[in-house]
């Protein structure tokens, strides 16, 4: 059934304080870059307004495990000295965060978990593509307990909240990341997608995620991640954002398994995408649970779908062929939990529901696990068929607008996976096809929750998703919107376009 394009856009989206380009200026990524090249503001002053930031509101929304203040700001004094002599780079002198599932020198990586983990020597191949670019990185964002549930919370470092409403949770696994964009602490981070770890929390936090293909970036020190189902990304308030700094770590390490050819993200992030045939589906994979659609999420991607069709692009309703895509998906990701347990210094600390995971892991290992692998090449060729008449797929992101704090972290194993399928059913699939997608903010619910539209497309489409994810951008300014209390509006601390800059 075609979009019917002349109904109201429904979006369900509720007013929100307006945040103007004077306001907002050098909030950006792209905007802090160009900044700091043009000399107006130094990295000191950025870096340090971060971390002030960080600690005003890690007592409340808090959005890192550990936060790198010293080292910080040594290396921001450092980026200004190059900046003066006249070097350039990509995000030379700006501040970014990690996800704490990614390795930094001297940093311990304890992924969500409680314990003591000693600090690491090296840093991962991400983070040294992140430095090779310029980038400050002043810290390490929280996420639950070795990635896998659609919530940031646990014993080890307590509730992440989410900024537009601290009663809830701004996802996960890479809630920490998202929670600490969508506060203002940081214009973009990294986080890491083995379910719809990145596109969960942009979704529930109203910013733009990036899952993109395969082996895009580094996975190193491991060859590949939870076999093969996860990958890094980028979450940040725009398409421009979240594009530069896909571009900025992207590539690879001799080791990786996988290794895609390289892609221009940002250049996509500035091209019009064309008319598109684009396929509108509800239907989530078969999981043997009920999966029942929330009539504002509904609500919030019909009216995506009727922009791209105002837009000039062709929408109508289509469904992939799924079939029994989840047989694949539970042994690879219970596998890769069984792999990171055996990292923990004291397993005895792990929540029930990871040694429950990590023994189905080993019983699921070996033959059930190679032959989960085997039928990929099927599964992409099955649900790939769907990319004949259509070039993209639009999905709601979640289910469920993001549940309360509290609301899936005491479950039983089976309760808080029943849950969490429930709730965020739509993005998994594309992590064992291991392509690319993009989601997008798609409005608000009624009590005023931010939720997301999923584009995806097939492998090596993240140009073309970019592109029309910057085109929706253009349309809805979406980045216009922040929640009460955003650093712009409470800090007291002026644009920095205004002052600042280099003496």
């Amino acid at each position: 059934m075609s979009v019917d394009e002349s109904q109201d856009s429904g979006t369900g989206q509720v007013p929100a304080r307006h945040i103007g380009a004077t306001a907002g200026e050098l909030e950006g990524l792209a905007e802090q870059a160009r900044a700091l090249a043009e000399g107006r503001v130094t990295s000191t002053a950025l870096v340090r307004r971060s971390l002030e930031r960080i600690e005003a509101t890690q007592g409340t929304v808090n959005a890192f495990r550990r936060v790198r203040a010293e080292a910080a700001m040594a290396e921001a004094a450092e980026a200004d000295r190059r900046l003066a002599a006249g070097e350039r780079l990509p995000l030379l002198g700006v501040p970014v965060a990690v996800k704490d599932d990614t390795d930094v020198a001297g940093e311990p990586t304890a992924f969500g978990c409680a314990g003591e983990f000693p600090p690491k020597e090296r840093d991962a191949e991400v983070v040294r593509r992140l430095r090779a670019a310029g980038a400050v990185i002043v810290g390490k964002t929280n996420a639950c307990e070795l990635g896998q549930w659609p919530f940031t919370e646990g014993p080890a470092f307590g509730n992440t909240c989410n900024p537009w409403n601290l009663a809830h949770t701004p996802g996960g696994s890479s809630g920490g990341s998202a929670a600490a964009v969508a506060a203002g602490l940081v214009p973009a981070a990294l986080g890491t997608d083995g379910a719809g770890s990145v596109r969960i929390p942009a979704a529930w936090s109203h910013l733009v995620g990036i899952k993109p293909q395969r082996g895009r970036i580094s996975t190193w020190p491991d060859p590949e991640a939870f076999q093969g189902i996860t990958g890094i990304g980028p979450l940040a308030r725009t398409v421009e954002d979240a594009a530069l700094l896909l571009d900025v770590a992207s590539g690879n390490h001799d080791g990786d398994l996988h290794r895609p050819p390289a892609i221009a993200a940002r250049e996509a992030a500035g091209r019009d995408p064309g008319r598109l045939r684009i396929a509108l589906s509800w239907k989530a994979a078969f999981t043997f649970t009920p999966k029942p659609l929330h009539p504002d999420v509904r609500a919030a991607v019909t009216g995506v779908a009727r922009t791209l069709a105002r837009l000039g692009h062709f929408v109508e309703e289509a469904e992939p062929d799924y079939g029994l895509v989840g047989l694949a998906f539970v042994p690879r990701a219970t596998a890769g939990v069984g792999e990171w347990a055996d990292r923990v210094p004291d397993r005895s600390l792990l929540d029930r529901r990871t040694r429950e995971a990590a023994r189905m892991g080993r019983l699921l290992g070996g033959p059930v696990l190679r032959r989960a692998r085997a039928v990929e090449k099927r599964q992409q060729r099955r649900i790939g068929a769907l990319f004949g008449p259509y070039d993209v797929l639009l999905t709601p992101t979640t289910a469920t607008p993001p549940p309360r704090i509290g609301t899936l972290a005491k479950l039983s194993g089976w309760r808080t996976d029943q849950a969490m399928i429930a709730a965020c059913p739509y993005a998994w699939p594309w992590n064992v096809l291991g392509w690319p997608g993009v989601s997008v903010p798609a409005g608000f619910s009624a009590d005023g929750l931010p939720l997301g539209a999923q584009l995806l497309g097939p492998a090596h489409g993240e140009p073309r998703l970019i592109s029309l994810a910057a085109q929706l951008q253009d349309d809805l300014r979406w980045h216009e919107r922040r929640p009460a209390g955003h650093p712009v509006q409470y800090d007291g601390v002026p644009p920095l376009s205004r002052g600042g800059g280099r003496p």
